[in-house]
């Protein structure tokens, strides 16, 4: 059933690049599923912390966008009390980086720590680095947010940094570039692609409005 209240939907700004695309990316997925919401690029701490849903985008390096979020003062609690508090989060990208524990790009970096496991350099022996380009999710469990994706999706990848020593229960989706890659996670009301799903078209659209809908519960 399509959500019928107005959600508000905040796109947190903190330097992180890809913004806009994100934000239009969601009214397109709110648009098509006839799900009504505002969506805000901000990084007022009120504002992220009032959100009924929190998109963090990201691209470049893990450390930057770490040091992007700590430079805003009260955005990181803000981000940290709203999501503890139940608020639904999708991160894009270095925006789901961010939710492991550290990373290793440009030097160790603490991260949110909301899903086990760092960000260190893949590994690829033969393949181009970064990783550019489509390629098929291989989905790990079932979960609202990769309901009604086909037997076949792709996203849409840019990175050459990913997610190891995650716990299986937080992954959804790993790609095989040259082995098994974290694609999705999520664990409880936090979620991630590593794949910019505002640039994974049909793929993309139908996870943020998967997104939009889902009322995080029993879930791992």
């Amino acid at each position: 059933m399509p959500v019928k209240c107005t959600q508000s939907i905040v796109v947190i700004d903190y330097d992180g690049g890809n913004l806009a695309s994100a934000a239009r990316a969601v009214e397109e997925a709110a648009r098509l599923s006839s799900i009504a919401v505002t969506v805000e690029i901000t990084n007022d701490p009120v504002r992220v912390r009032e959100a009924d849903r929190i998109v963090l985008p990201g691209q470049g390096a893990f450390a930057d966008c770490a040091g992007g979020l700590n430079a805003v003062p009260d955005l990181l609690s803000a981000l940290n009390a709203a999501v503890e508090g139940g608020t639904p989060f999708l991160g894009i990208c270095v925006g789901m980086q961010l939710m492991a524990e550290r990373g290793f790009e440009h030097g160790e970096t603490r991260g949110l720590g909301w899903i086990s496991g760092e960000i260190a350099p893949m590994e690829a022996p033969g393949l181009r680095l970064p990783q550019m380009g489509w390629n098929q999710l291989s989905l790990s469990r079932a979960h609202p947010l990769t309901e009604g994706l086909g037997s076949r999706p792709h996203g849409y990848f840019v990175h050459s940094y990913a997610l190891t020593g995650a716990s299986a229960d937080h992954l959804l989706a790993t790609t095989d570039y040259g082995g098994a890659v974290p694609a999705m996670v999520a664990h409880r009301n936090r979620a991630g692609t590593q794949f910019h799903v505002e640039k994974s078209q049909s793929v993309g659209l139908k996870i943020l409005a998967n997104f939009l809908q889902w009322t995080p519960g029993g879930e791992a």
